[in-house]
């Protein structure tokens, strides 16, 4: 039947930048009072933490530090009705010297689950604070540490309701999300693109509202299963006043061939459209820009049209499940004025390991992208120990505590930040699992954005296709109780698709050893990282050292 996947995000007030934090104390209080009384485990430590940082640029030989203090939470509760993950981290930069600006950073992710009335209706909520790439075309180092032009801080909050209940053999389901997703590209100082290079359009916050319903039956009263099912998207965005809807309505049929192998199909009607503000110009017809160089709407203007696909949506496919370990699905349909191929692969190799894939299409944006992929952390994922990387850094993925669960990556979302939506389509896969003392995570992503945006030289996006190829992967040793040490590395390339701009190619590596003392509520680290960074003229090699003390109540 229908799944339903958390596409939104709420809504923040415009204090953006302490969102997160908030959003971490409403979800501790929500599991305080959910479920009390059943309560089987539960770890909610706040701290406080100061850090003592040493960044070193290879190629330009500039040698900056700075002293972070600051504090956060991590929380992990599960009960017969509550199952969330909290980590939460804020760090006031106080630099040494004038190159480097005294700042905040906010690093942070929560996913939260709640059984309101068990089987029936059930609550899903979750946020992130990260930080990502402000344009593709100015690479930037993925190391927390790092001050660049390039960085833009990213905040993203979602929850609502998922109905599953059952009228005789006849399964019924509804789900509701809405959300809010925020981009505040101000904390970071100095630098910009070549004079005369055309600017993205940046992108602000947006609203996000999304509904999904379904009637259907699994195989047994009749020797095939339906689903009749319909959804409808809305994206309010403040930039531009650009909006987007979305609605379809289809009905889908599944028929066993054999024990583990079924055909299945579905065929239905999309209507999608997208739109936004014209610019103001001046007398020569030439953009009038901001002091901050973005366009200004002019809401006298007849609105632009940037997407509009309806018509008959189709596909066929096979459900492959060959044991309770395994099920691969594959279809291949028309949508989206095209062809398209979409399918997933899970497969737990025993108790220890699993292996996730998948293959997408869809029209999306860069809030709906983010939110879908936060709706995908698993209520388990392993909080950081603290280090370099931080919570969700640049890109990145996260693994849950139950390989069965496996974890998601953001670097879909994270590639770019723009304020057009665009055809999505690319490839991901996962390897997570833990054994003994050790846990691991392995991932890998392919993207490809093909953006629509409006026939006109001020919009530098129309008809370009971006493209990244991203691999990454994490490794945790326990030392003892109360040590460990953790490895993360990655590479990945870029590819603007601009006319003129390079493409870029970083990588880097990092550890962390912690060790926890005094009761195990001080605990100290100690981490360094190397982070190389490619594109056309520009080359990059940085390196930083962290010594930190965190004292947990």
């Amino acid at each position: 039947l229908l799944r339903f996947w958390p596409l939104t995000a709420f809504r923040f007030p415009t204090f953006g930048r302490r969102a997160l934090g908030l959003a971490a104390m409403a979800a501790t209080a929500l599991l305080l009072t959910a479920d009390g009384a059943s309560q089987t485990r539960s770890s909610i430590h706040p701290y406080l933490q100061v850090e003592q940082v040493l960044t070193a640029d290879f190629n330009t030989g500039d040698v900056l530090t700075y002293t972070g203090v600051g504090g956060g939470v991590t929380a992990e509760v599960s009960t017969r009705r509550v199952q969330a993950t909290i980590a939460y981290d804020y760090q006031h930069r106080i630099s040494w010297n004038d190159r480097l600006k005294d700042n905040d950073v906010h690093t942070g992710l929560a996913a939260v689950h709640v059984d309101a009335v068990p089987g029936v209706l059930s609550l899903d909520a979750g946020a992130i604070a990260a930080r990502g790439h402000d344009d593709i075309r100015r690479p930037v180092p993925a190391l927390r540490t790092v001050d660049s032009p390039n960085t833009a801080e990213i905040y993203s909050v979602y929850g609502g309701p998922t109905l599953n209940t059952h009228v005789g053999p006849v399964a019924i389901g509804a789900a509701y999300r809405l959300g809010y997703v925020y981009v505040d590209d101000n904390s970071v100082s100095g630098g910009g693109l070549p004079p005369g290079t055309p600017r993205v359009e940046n992108y602000h916050s947006s609203t996000v509202q999304n509904a999904t319903a379904s009637v259907g039956m699994a195989p047994g009263p009749l020797p095939f299963g339906w689903t009749v099912g319909g959804g409808y998207v809305r994206e309010d965005a403040d930039r531009l006043k650009s909006k987007f809807h979305g609605e379809y309505v289809r009905g889908d049929v599944v028929l066993p061939i054999s024990g583990t192998l079924a055909a299945t199909g579905g065929v239905g009607w999309e209507d999608m459209k997208a739109s936004q503000q014209d610019i103001v110009r001046d007398s020569n017809g030439f953009p009038v820009l901001s002091p901050r160089g973005n366009l200004i709407g002019d809401p006298s203007k007849p609105r632009l049209l940037t997407y509009d696909q309806s018509g008959l949506i189709w596909d066929v496919g096979v459900i492959w499940r060959p044991s309770p370990r395994t099920e691969l699905q594959a279809r291949v349909g028309q949508r989206y004025g095209g062809t398209t191929f979409v399918g997933s692969l899970q497969h737990r190799l025993n108790r220890n390991y699993v292996l996730t894939a998948s293959v997408y299409d869809s029209v999306s944006s860069f809030g709906r992208l983010l939110v879908s992929d936060l709706g995908g952390v698993p209520t388990d994922f392993r909080p950081p120990q603290g280090g370099i990387s931080g919570i969700g850094g640049l890109n990145g993925c996260v693994f849950g505590s139950d390989p069965k669960k496996g974890g998601a990556c953001f670097d879909d979302a994270l590639q770019s930040i723009d304020n057009f939506n665009f055809r999505n389509r690319g490839a991901n896969i996962m390897f997570s699992g833990e054994h003994g003392p050790y846990s691991f995570g392995l991932g890998a992503g392919y993207a490809n954005r093909r953006y629509f945006a409006p026939p006109d030289g001020a919009f530098v996006l129309h008809g370009v296709t971006d493209q990244s190829f991203i691999v990454r992967g994490e490794l945790g040793r326990r030392l003892s109780r109360n040590s460990g040490i953790n490895f993360d590395a990655y590479a990945a390339w870029y590819d603007s698709g601009m006319a003129g701009a390079n493409g870029s190619f970083t990588t880097g590596a990092s550890a962390n050893y912690y060790r926890a003392i005094w009761r195990d509520r001080l605990q100290a680290n100690i981490a360094a990282g190397l982070y190389t960074t490619h594109s056309g003229d520009f080359d990059s090699t940085v390196g930083s050292i962290l010594f930190g003390l965190r004292y947990t109540f």
